[in-house]
């Protein structure tokens, strides 16, 4: 399905990154490996190679400019210009009130989240639109659309700016064959459940949450792999500027501008 495509997803390294990556992967696209942690994006790297993938690893932080702006450098020259956008590096920060977080991660969790998307769509979106065609998905979550808690700010905040962001982005992309749109990827277990679930035993907030999703098991990385696929065919070409749920997932899909 994507034989001689590039796609570049970021937060690779693990969770959900990489089993979007590898699922790309697999249907014939180049990964291109983007995180922090560069000795896990080689582990990525290698498992999509020993399946038999194609893949190639840059380590950066998405939330420093500068990084981003040598990443593009370095992509463009191999393997080129990417036809698919993942953003799905992410972090959660505190389920602490607002007075008592640390102001530094709180901002970190936005610099992330929110700013390294912009970074990444600012660094790639020229060069696919002069290609004619491509999809940018930047991975949200429901917190952005339901009743606000009192103790994850940051985490939420980010994905309500990431939200408005691309539906800005899309804007500007109408008509020129790329398109972007935000993905909730359901209630996987990758290692931010794992962080949330420290945190809330040790703060509270979001216990029942963490048992809810530890006795259904979450939702498997594979439907948001299948949710991006379903992006990449003819009939999904009218899809900008969407908030879009993986099918079957355990979360009923909540009311956004234009949800599907």
């Amino acid at each position: 399905m994507l034989n001689g495509k590039i796609a570049l997803v970021t937060g690779a390294g693990s969770g959900l990154g990489r089993a979007i990556a590898e699922g790309l992967a697999a249907e014939g696209a180049t990964a291109v490996l983007v995180g922090r942690r560069g000795q896990a994006l080689l582990q990525t790297e290698e498992r999509i190679r020993s399946a038999g993938g194609k893949a190639v690893s840059y380590a950066a932080d998405v939330s420093r400019q500068e990084e981003v702006e040598a990443l593009r450098r370095k992509v463009l020259e191999h393997p080129g210009v990417p036809s698919l956008l993942v953003n799905a590096a992410g972090i959660y920060g505190e389920l602490k009130p607002v007075s008592e977080t640390d102001p530094a991660l709180w901002v970190q969790v936005l610099m992330t989240n929110t700013a390294g998307p912009y970074y990444i769509c600012r660094a790639f979106a020229r060069d696919m639109i002069e290609t004619g065609w491509g999809r940018i998905v930047n991975i949200t979550s429901a917190a952005s659309l339901g009743k606000p808690n009192p103790n994850n700010s940051a985490y939420a905040v980010s994905k309500v700016a990431l939200n408005h962001f691309t539906r800005k982005l899309a804007a500007e992309l109408e008509g020129t064959g790329v398109t972007a749109n935000v993905l909730h990827p359901g209630e996987v277990k990758t290692e931010m459940f794992e962080a949330i679930r420290q945190a809330s035993s040790a703060e509270g907030g979001m216990s029942g949450w963490v048992k809810w999703v530890e006795e259904t098991g979450g939702d498997a990385p594979e439907k948001s792999v299948q949710r991006i696929l379903d992006l990449t065919k003819p009939e999904a070409a009218g899809l900008n500027g969407r908030f879009l749920w993986i099918d079957n997932g355990l979360k009923n899909p909540m009311p956004s501008w234009e949800s599907d």
